[in-house]
């Protein structure tokens, strides 16, 4: 399959805690099942990885008062199911890889707004840590799974 040979997109995304340690999710626009996911997004040309990761956090819920805690030591990557492979980022990816940031949200909750100018998100909730895998499409699940035992060693 010729699909398969396609690069991973680089990408960035966004463990937003609040202050009762729940994470941010939202209900993608374009899959509207309940599935949910935190805000992550691609790097620009040039563009750090801390910027690109409050940049597509800002895109995708306008919040901007976060404090990194954590940017993850290794990339995460996923593949994408066959039936999105030519469909999604223009066919131009087969998954990606994505470097992980842990951040804390210190801003108040009326500053999160998914009618942003390009909205993704159709709706959001604060989670337990303990469901992310569980309420995450399955081609990521895995990824999910990783971030939960890398927020399991972290004493907040």
């Amino acid at each position: 399959m010729v699909e398969k040979k396609l690069p991973l997109r680089i990408g960035v995304g966004a463990i937003v805690f609040n202050e009762k340690n729940k994470i941010f999710v939202g209900k993608r626009k374009d899959n509207p099942v309940d599935k949910w996911q935190m805000p992550q997004g691609g790097v620009n040309k040039d563009e750090k990885l801390v910027d690109a990761m409050m940049r597509e956090l800002y895109e995708e819920t306008s919040i901007r008062n976060v404090k990194i805690i954590k940017e993850f030591d290794y990339w995460l990557e996923y593949e994408l199911p066959d039936n999105l492979l030519g469909i999604i980022w223009k066919g131009k990816f087969r998954g990606q890889k994505q470097k992980w940031f842990i951040v804390r949200f210190i801003g108040k909750e009326n500053e999160i707004n998914l009618k942003t100018e390009h909205p993704e998100f159709i709706e959001w909730k604060w989670v337990d840590m303990n469901d992310l895998p569980n309420i995450i499409v399955e081609f990521k699940k895995e990824v999910y799974k990783k971030i939960l035992s890398e927020l399991k060693k972290i004493t907040f």
